[in-house]
């Protein structure tokens, strides 16, 4: 069983920054691979960001790429995504999740633990 906890969503204009952190806690998080999804109202779960185990191979969907960095801290159990030069189609609730396996583009059934979810809302 692996617990996740999301923080640091928030509501922020047009350019700005925000860092999402997601606190593991119940497994090892050094052996899971983990990654990002978010959802916006009226759509689907989407993909956004995945890591792998030892944190030497990321992806991201392409309309986030040179903007959002995932990262993870090992000594925290934690892992971050720092979203800077934010748009109003950034806004989403945004989850924290455990991965079976890394791939370019995951889905939600690749997802074996989900957190809570943060909102995220971009102001134009």
């Amino acid at each position: 069983q692996v617990q996740l906890v999301e923080s640091g969503g928030g509501l922020e204009q047009t350019g700005g920054s925000l860092r999402l952190s997601c606190a593991a806690s119940g497994r090892t998080f050094a052996s899971l691979v983990m990654g990002w999804f978010r959802q916006a109202p009226g759509k689907e779960r989407e993909f956004v960001t995945a890591i792998s185990v030892s944190g030497g191979t990321t992806y991201y969907t392409d309309s986030v790429k040179g903007r959002f960095t995932i990262s993870r801290d090992k000594a925290k159990n934690t892992v971050y995504l720092q979203m800077n030069s934010l748009k109003p189609e950034d806004t989403a609730v945004y989850y924290c999740a455990t991965l079976r396996w890394l791939r370019p583009v995951a889905t939600p059934q690749d997802v074996v633990y989900w957190g809570q979810g943060t909102q995220v809302t971009v102001s134009s």
